[in-house]
């Protein structure tokens, strides 16, 4: 039997499984945490193929920077297809468009995230990855081949270092980047953001180029792991104004990151509060300017 009969035959197989648990989840709801997370995973496969191919074909007419926006696209619609799960993207001023080069910074919660990304993507942009990533089978190609900015830690004691390269990259290729400064995924049922990382900020100050801070309202009524819920679902993001880093030096790095985390895990919460149909909660503020609570600790009347 050729390959292609046996591809057939998974796909075939796979499709019904998930269509199985579809149908299951009338009667037993958890049956839908497995339908869509087998759906995610075969769209996410299928994507990564279209991709891969994608950026070949882009780069042989010099149009690598949209490889990876053509493949969050693509990523955006079949997700929807497969799983009725998608990102509502508010830019009303049209900075994803507008805004270029520059560094954009979102919360980061759950695996979704991915689809997030597939739903506002800016052309022109690209994710960031460790240089080391460059030589591993696949994923490190199809970075390479989409133009990803590679960040150099192995040789570098702090993320100022780290940065430098990816900076000049930025600067020549007038690339923008994304990057997650919570560094790791929160899972958090309430909104709330961890600490910021400050390799982004780092980043954006040696580069020249502003910060667009991205906020995705909670989701965990739409993804929550622990408690295996995965329904259908449209997520409110909002495109924040850009914050300007001209003049700024290595010394305001902490401040700047200190205050848009600030900004940012305000208007999640008011985001998450608006799509809750809730009135809108305040972060609370600690002695020391540090933003710590979630919006589930005080309310406004």
């Amino acid at each position: 039997m050729s390959f292609s009969s046996y591809l057939t035959y998974f796909l075939v197989g796979y499709s019904a499984l998930v269509i199985s648990l579809y149908m299951l989840s009338a009667v037993v709801p958890k049956a839908a945490f497995a339908a869509r997370s087998l759906a995610a995973y075969l769209s996410l496969v299928i994507c990564a193929i279209y991709g891969a191919v994608a950026s070949i074909a882009l780069r042989l007419v010099g149009r690598e920077q949209i490889a990876q926006w053509t493949t969050a696209r693509a990523f955006k619609y079949v997700m929807a297809a497969t799983t009725g799960i998608t990102f509502d993207i508010i830019d009303p001023k049209g900075h994803l468009k507008n805004t270029r080069p520059a560094v954009f910074i979102g919360n980061h919660q759950t695996e979704l995230d991915v689809l997030m990304l597939g739903c506002m993507f800016p052309k022109y942009c690209s994710v960031t990855a460790k240089k080391n990533l460059k030589n591993v089978p696949f994923l490190g190609w199809f970075m390479s081949l989409s133009g990803t900015v590679f960040i150099d830690r192995q040789n570098s004691k702090d993320a100022r270092q780290a940065m430098a390269g990816a900076a000049t990259e930025i600067q020549k290729r007038k690339q923008s980047v994304y990057m997650f400064p919570e560094g790791t995924r929160s899972y958090s049922k309430e909104p709330d953001l961890l600490p910021f990382k400050k390799g982004a900020f780092h980043l954006a100050v040696q580069a020249g180029v502003p910060i667009v801070p991205v906020v995705a309202a909670n989701y965990s009524h739409i993804l929550h792991i622990k408690d295996f819920v995965f329904k259908s679902g449209k997520i409110p993001v909002k495109v924040l104004d850009p914050i300007p880093t001209t003049g700024l030096t290595t010394e305001d790095v902490d401040e700047l990151t200190r205050s848009t985390r600030e900004l940012m895990l305000k208007e999640m919460v008011a985001l998450t509060a608006k799509a809750r149909n809730q009135p809108i909660a305040m972060p609370a503020q600690s002695d020391d300017g540090v933003v710590r609570a979630s919006g589930v600790d005080t309310t406004s009347s």
